[in-house]
């Protein structure tokens, strides 16, 4: 055996072997911990109203006010009220209110029960939830079907009504003036 060298051998084999190479361990990104979640106790359901008409003041159902009142903002009532409402914005009567009042406000929406007359210098609108028994004034009506309304409307602007004038003549004089007016 002298042909083969076994120092030869050594090195063939060593040669011949097949490498192995370390693999790189995959990295694992770390798990951010998880978000802490308290409980908040939820808060009672309001009616919900665009935010151009969210209310500046409101009363609400189980709420009695006698007297009179008076807003700068857009304002809701939904509670009982006795007296005079003067509104420089808007106003909306719930459908749960129940109001006996003179009422005047740049615009109101009615969908409850209004005892009285009611004036706006730019809209009234009475929803089918509502029962109206009064005066309306305003340029502008809606009246949207099942709505109930009892009493006079007149669509004038408030001043052009302030400016007419009735002029009151005795009983003679007017019947002198219709006779005159027959003759000629």
């Amino acid at each position: 055996m002298a042909l083969f060298n076994k120092e030869q051998d050594r090195n063939v084999r060593a040669d011949s072997a097949p490498k192995i190479q370390p693999q790189p361990q995959p990295q694992v990104a770390p798990t951010p911990p998880a978000p802490v979640v308290t409980a908040i106790p939820a808060a009672p359901v309001r009616p919900a109203m665009p935010a151009a008409n969210a209310p500046g003041a409101y009363l609400d159902n189980g709420s009695k006010i006698s007297g009179k009142l008076s807003f700068d903002g857009p304002t809701k009532i939904d509670g009982q009220v006795d007296g005079e409402i003067i509104a420089k914005d808007s106003l909306t009567i719930g459908e749960s209110a129940v109001v006996t009042a003179q009422i005047k406000a740049a615009s109101i929406v009615v969908a409850g029960k209004v005892s009285g007359d009611i004036t706006a210098t730019s809209r009234i609108e009475i929803r089918p939830s509502a029962k109206v028994v009064g005066n309306l004034t305003a340029p502008v009506l809606v009246v949207h079907e099942g709505a109930t309304f009892e009493g006079h409307c007149s669509m004038s602007p408030e001043g052009a009504r302030e400016d007419r004038k009735v002029t009151m003549f005795p009983k003679e004089e007017r019947a002198a003036q219709v006779a005159g007016q027959k003759q000629a």
